[in-house]
């Protein structure tokens, strides 16, 4: 969100999970899903380490209401912003809400949509890469 440009391979995090979990300020599962993980997130990470990145694709129509909505909502994930979706393309995301679990920066899991609950899901394959 300070506007600095950033290379996906820099997103390591130690030999330590990293979730992509892409969305847009007018997509309401995609709101609903941050909230449910940003309720667990410190436990997340005290339990595994894991550190998400919430990557906007709002477009330059939208993207100003980025940073209202994650100061608003109290989110603690970096935001990262996708506002030409290269990122969302070159990982083959069609839509949003999509959660992608990285581990050494290899996908070793990917979810689109998002019904509540999924977060207990997508924590279960975070803890698969603890083992």
């Amino acid at each position: 969100m300070n506007g600095d440009l950033i290379n996906v391979q820099s997103l390591a995090n130690e030999d330590k999970p990293v979730v992509l979990a892409f969305w847009a300020t007018w997509c309401m599962p995609c709101i609903q899903e941050l909230n449910a993980i940003a309720d667990v997130y410190d436990d997340w990470q005290d339990e595994t380490g894991v550190k998400i990145y919430a990557v906007s694709v709002d477009d330059s129509k939208t993207v100003g209401r980025v940073n209202p909505m994650v100061n608003g909502k109290g989110w603690e994930y970096e935001v990262l912003f996708d506002t030409n979706n290269d990122l969302k393309r070159s990982l083959n995301i069609p839509m949003v809400p999509h959660v992608v679990l990285l581990n050494k920066g290899e996908v070793v899991y990917r979810h689109a949509g998002y019904q509540p609950g999924s977060e207990f899901q997508l924590y279960e394959e975070i803890l698969k890469i603890q083992e």
